[in-house]
């Protein structure tokens, strides 16, 4: 299985989000930067206090994009990412998570947390035009438990929660978390630490990154942000 379909379908709207009718390949959709939708989930480890020092910090989990991909390969991005099928709905476009890495997902495991208008050309002749659904979904699963698709993920990364604010923000040049990674012919799972510096993610020039992270920080806290748009 290639890392993308580029025959797939999607629904095509205007810059608002409105439905213009009509429903093109991804590859014509790509080259002719159409606006499409897309959903984006951030999904949160929840750690069991460490009894020595009363640490409960969650974990934000991240995925290392396969080099196969059309866009950003190589680079670590949100734990979720893909397109709405033409005709589909929230329900339906969760599969995602359950495709990527093994979290069956549905609309009551999700919180919405804003919205994303990204148009991204740096993969000419790709001219990404997204209307991103940006969410937050918490576990308890341990990193080892995922499965991420071998043909869309190279693997899996997990940083402390501060931690990654604090790069976001650019108050430290790095920030040391976790990789699975599957080796060898037997599929073994490796876990092993990682640094990872801003520059290995996907580029976000429009504080995407940092506005996610403290709204999420704050709704772990018990507080209820505003929804928020970008873009």
């Amino acid at each position: 299985m290639a890392a993308q379909d580029e025959d797939e379908l999607f629904d095509v709207f205007d810059r608002s989000g409105n439905p213009l009718g009509m429903r093109k390949a991804r590859r014509l959709v790509h080259r002719d930067g159409d606006w499409h939708r897309s959903v984006h989930v951030w999904v949160i480890l929840e750690r069991e206090p460490d009894a020595r020092r009363g640490d409960a910090e969650p974990w934000v989990l991240f995925q290392q994009r396969s080099p196969e991909k059309d866009t950003w390969p190589g680079a670590l991005d949100v734990a979720v990412g893909g397109h709405y099928r033409a005709g589909e709905d929230l329900a339906e476009v969760l599969r995602e998570a359950e495709e990527e890495i093994g979290l069956p997902l549905a609309p009551g495991d999700v919180l919405r947390l804003g919205t994303r208008r990204q148009r991204d050309d740096h993969a000419p002749p790709i001219v990404d035009c997204e209307l991103q659904d940006v969410l937050l979904a918490t576990t308890r699963r341990a990193l080892a438990a995922f499965r991420p698709h071998p043909d869309e993920i190279a693997a899996l990364i997990s940083l402390p929660l501060g931690a990654a604010l604090r790069l976001a923000r650019g108050e430290v040049p790095s920030a040391t978390g976790l990789v699975r990674r599957t080796v060898g012919a037997s599929g073994a799972v490796e876990i092993a630490p990682r640094e990872v510096r801003l520059e290995d993610f996907v580029v976000a020039r429009d504080g995407y990154y940092e506005r996610a992270l403290e709204t999420i920080r704050r709704r772990l806290a018990g507080e209820t942000p505003a929804l928020w748009t970008l873009g």
